[in-house]
């Protein structure tokens, strides 16, 4: 999640902001700038790459004052980490700006349409379309800000948090929202507006949180909320009693909780800067691995531990299935005790959420003093495995403080098909239609995560039914086998009951004598209806919980919506949005977490920080 942070009011703002947006540093950023209108209604940008500082340093040498203003941190989305393509953005006429968290879909479309307008773009970002555009609908005289803005989320599609503000309707701030999250502080006669409540819990604890299609317009005589039908809504402020690890949570019970609802943020800055829809390539920057020995690699093998483990092994199915090269998976704690045979021409990716963990680095080591070159799969900057791999995948998921993996594994997938389409791309194996149609679906898959986190209320209801059990199986064929090792996992994690993942084909050599009445088998049986392959699988899956049925087992399925056939056979169903296969597993693993979570709840355990477990084991 980028850090947006915005004021209006009596206050110095400059040092406000740069406050509010140190504040959420802790999600991460490449780059920063902020926007103010001084005292004559003159606009000034100012925007730095790198950290905040660099950002700070320039407005010490060249001192920045205002009346009110906004300010952003970035990760890089659509354009690379530039000073060029930091927020915030301006249009033609540099009297609008904008800062932007999320991704304009159909971004391309629209520039294409400005330019044929006469429009001139200056950068490589999505987010520079929204001021042009807002600067189109303020044509017409008398126009103002806000009906800009109502014009302009009309004619977008995808995910934004956007923040504008314009000399040509001064003083006021215009928030819209649809996906990433926006809060309004309301103080003593001054206004805030930011991504996230710890930018602003030092200055006001009144605040209002926009929902998804929704408006506020904030000037110095208050605020007002409206809906993109620009109907008016009156709601009451919240006051936030939360200390600073509260409001770090955001309002929600646990940190896993919470760390659940930003996965379609995470696959999203997962994906951002990385892939470009109009040419259906993948971008793999700052590796010390050639295009070329990309292409001349034979083999791929991947080491990790827990969690990681188990996105590794989904990895093997995307990459061998996309580039068509052999994959080996190994458990990063046997890979250096076995004397591991690494070939000419093989590429080890390692994979760990902190980059710290032990057993990972010194499988790593192995690996490198064998000859190979590594490629991490990481979410911490700066870390071990980072420093001592050839190039990195960073997943940008943010901090993960609950120790059960959640938003990090869902980038971890991310960065995995990522690779396998890199690879796939280089070596010849996947046409560019193929890539971009693979692509376009990729994009689509954080709205889709948004879908199933709407189902949280059913998931709660299945976890009451349920939480009383002792044993529970998790079922899955092909890639999405290691889900279910993932959903076993998660669950054994956090509440302490016995389960356990296993290929549906292999229920007849033993884990049938398990089944009676008082077992959970939780099938994942979703389906590709593009896919031949996928289709057979799934016939085989239906089958699997027929037997289970016929030995009075309780069948928990997780389906693709419309599936009438296994909603038939499962007690209980959860649907979930189609994807095609390889992608399909980033969905299946949401509503898995979720119903650990509740079932821990209602266990009274400790969800994020389960007994016995660190998040980072450092040790062997």
């Amino acid at each position: 999640m980028c850090g947006i942070v915005g004021y209006i009011g009596s206050k110095p703002v400059v040092p406000l902001i740069l406050d509010g947006l140190k504040r959420l540093e802790y999600r991460g950023y490449d780059s920063a700038g902020i926007a103010v209108v001084d005292r004559n209604g003159k606009l000034q940008v100012r925007r730095a790459s790198g950290k905040l500082r660099n950002l700070e340093e320039s407005i010490r040498a060249t001192p920045l004052e205002g009346v009110y203003g906004i300010g952003h941190t970035r990760w890089a989305t659509h354009g690379r980490p530039t000073e060029e393509n930091a927020h915030p953005h301006r249009d033609c006429s540099g009297e609008i700006v904008v800062v932007h968290n999320g991704i304009i879909e159909n971004y391309l479309e629209l520039k294409h349409q400005l330019i044929a307008e006469g429009h001139t773009f200056v950068t490589e970002t999505d987010t520079e379309i929204i001021a042009h555009l807002i600067e189109k609908f303020s044509e017409a005289k008398g126009t103002t800000l806000e009906e800009a803005v109502l014009k302009t989320v009309k004619v977008m599609t995808g995910a934004y948090a956007l923040v504008t503000l314009s000399t040509r309707d001064p003083q006021k701030i215009v928030a819209a929202r649809l996906g990433p999250p926006i809060v309004v502080g309301l103080g003593e006669n001054e206004y805030f507006v930011a991504s996230d409540i710890p930018a602003i819990l030092q200055h006001t604890r009144e605040v209002f949180f926009l929902g998804d299609g929704e408006l506020a317009v904030v000037t110095q005589q208050g605020v007002q909320l409206m809906d993109f039908e620009r109907r008016g809504i009156t709601r009451k402020p919240q006051h936030i009693t939360w200390d600073p690890i509260m409001a770090e949570k955001g309002g929600y019970k646990h940190f896993m909780q919470k760390e659940i609802f930003e996965q379609p943020r995470a696959v999203r800055d997962t994906l951002l800067g990385r892939i470009s829809q109009e040419t259906g390539k993948v971008f793999l920057d700052e590796m010390q691995i050639s295009e070329q020995e990309f292409k001349n690699f034979e083999a791929v093998k991947i080491i990790a531990c827990g969690t990681s483990w188990h996105s590794a092994l989904a990895g093997k199915f995307m990459i061998e299935k996309l580039a068509q090269i052999p994959v080996e998976v190994d458990y990063g704690s046997e890979f250096r005790y076995r004397d591991p045979i690494v070939a000419k021409n093989t590429l080890v990716i390692a994979i760990s959420q902190s980059g710290e963990t032990a057993d990972t680095l010194a499988a790593q080591r192995e690996a490198r003093q064998k000859g190979a070159k590594i490629l991490g799969i990481c979410n911490v900057v700066g870390s071990m495995l980072t420093r001592e791999a050839n190039g990195t995948i960073y997943t940008h998921a943010g901090p993960e403080i609950g120790v059960a993996s959640t938003k990090a594994f869902t980038g971890q997938l991310t960065a995995l098909i990522l690779t396998a389409l890199y690879l796939a791309q280089v070596r010849g194996k996947l046409t560019p239609a193929a890539g971009q149609a693979l692509m376009q679906e990729l994009t689509r898959i954080p709205s889709k995560i948004e879908t199933i986190l709407q189902q949280e209320t059913k998931l709660e209801e299945l976890a009451r039914i349920l939480f009383r059990h002792t044993d529970f199986l998790y079922l899955g064929r092909g890639i999405h086998y290691p889900i279910a090792l993932e959903g076993a996992l998660k669950l054994k994690e956090i509440s302490y009951i016995h389960a356990e993942g296993y290929p549906a084909g292999e229920m007849k050599h033993g884990p049938n004598a398990l089944i009676d009445e008082n077992l959970p088998v939780v099938v994942i049986a979703t389906r590709d209806e593009s896919d031949p392959a996928s289709m057979t699988r799934y016939e085989k899956t239906i089958s699997n919980m027929q037997e289970v049925k016929a030995r009075d087992g309780i069948v928990v399925a997780i389906v693709t919506e419309g599936d009438k056939q296994a909603r038939e056979i499962a007690n209980y169903v959860v649907e979930i949005p189609t994807a095609p296969e390889l992608l399909a597993p980033i969905l299946e693993i949401v509503p898995l977490q979720m119903l650990a979570y509740h079932i821990a709840v209602r266990r009274g355990c400790d969800v994020d920080q389960p007994r016995n477990l660190a998040k980072s084991v450092t040790v062997e």
